[in-house]
């Protein structure tokens, strides 16, 4: 198989029909084989009911049902588990994400010898104030941080190659860091293609101011794993070093200074530098018990389901 769309979805049930109609359109005159999946993150609104007329319709058309609202991440990573096409595409399901765009990204991977073609929305028809501006912030911190000179992190719109998808865990909200999840995995042949970006046509934007805030935290979070994740002992061993060091060093001035230099001066439990120092050690012990448990954690840990299906269509 050539080609799989991956489309994960929240209550999208008005751009559906109109989605698949475009697509189909697309690829029929490109004549892939292909097979497009919508991963339906626990919609209400009756679609996943459109998913299943369409699967019925066209025997390419597979679905997958959450039972509940899980995330977009959780939705990626179900549907990266499920797809067999040479190339993968994920894209929104509101009608923003263009699929004329698919032929060349398409060509990327398999011509060019891509990992991974992200896309970058260069023109936006989303507010300045609340999308346009915190976006560019949030890219400009991504790049410094993650040393990716993407422009769009956060576009939904990308190419990979099928290798990729089966080799990068998606989880929490990461879905922003696919390119730099695949880095880590070593795959390093990324690039960016500018891509049409359109006004929503249908519904509101499922994602609120509060998702930069949430970017941030997850961009900190990946910084951590990929650093210190399977040895957490040399960032929280290297700190509670540091800190008993710098305890441990004003205690032993502060009983020098009280043996050999001034006998007479106040109690050492009367001196606001005591305190410092027992601070600094206690701090500096917790932070190596801390290490200690991120190995123990690290070695003994079980990976359970983070979703749970409710349903599928067209699979086998």
């Amino acid at each position: 198989m050539q080609l799989s769309v991956v489309i994960p979805l929240l209550n999208e049930k008005e751009s559906l029909q109109e989605l698949y109609d475009w697509l189909i359109r697309v690829i029929s005159k490109e004549g892939y084989t292909y097979e497009l999946l919508f991963v339906d993150d626990g919609s209400t609104d009756g679609s996943w009911q459109k998913i299943e007329q369409l699967a019925q319709q066209n025997q390419f058309v597979k679905g997958i049902c959450f039972n509940r609202n899980y995330g977009k991440s959780q939705a990626l990573n179900a549907g990266f588990l499920a797809v067999e096409g040479e190339v993968v595409i994920t894209m929104d399901a509101d009608l923003q994400d263009s699929p004329d765009e698919i032929p060349e990204l398409y060509r990327l991977i398999t011509q060019e010898g891509y990992d991974i073609v992200s896309g970058w929305k260069k023109k936006r028809y989303d507010s300045v104030l609340a999308k346009n501006l915190p976006s560019k912030l949030f890219n400009a911190a991504a790049r410094k941080t993650s040393g990716l000179q993407l422009h769009d992190f956060n576009c939904g719109l990308k190419a990979y190659r099928n290798e990729v998808v089966k080799n990068i865990d998606v989880y929490g909200d990461m879905h922003r860091y696919i390119p730099l999840l695949a880095k880590n995995a070593g795959f390093i042949n990324i690039t960016e293609k500018p891509v049409q970006h359109q006004a929503r046509k249908y519904g509101q934007t499922k994602f609120g101011a509060d998702r930069f805030i949430k970017g941030f935290l997850d961009l900190l979070t990946i910084w951590f794993t990929t650093h210190f994740a399977k040895r957490p002992m040399h960032l929280f061993g290297t700190l509670g070093a540091i800190m008993f060091i710098i305890g441990f060093g004003l205690v032993a001035y502060l009983g020098i200074d009280k043996l050999f230099i001034n006998p007479t001066a106040r109690l050492l439990t009367q001196r606001p530098q005591f305190y410092i120092a027992l601070t600094s050690m206690i701090i500096g012990m917790q932070l190596f018990i801390a290490g200690f448990l991120g190995e123990l954690v690290q070695r003994t840990k079980h990976e359970r389901p983070r979703y749970l299906i409710k349903d599928k269509k067209g699979f086998n």
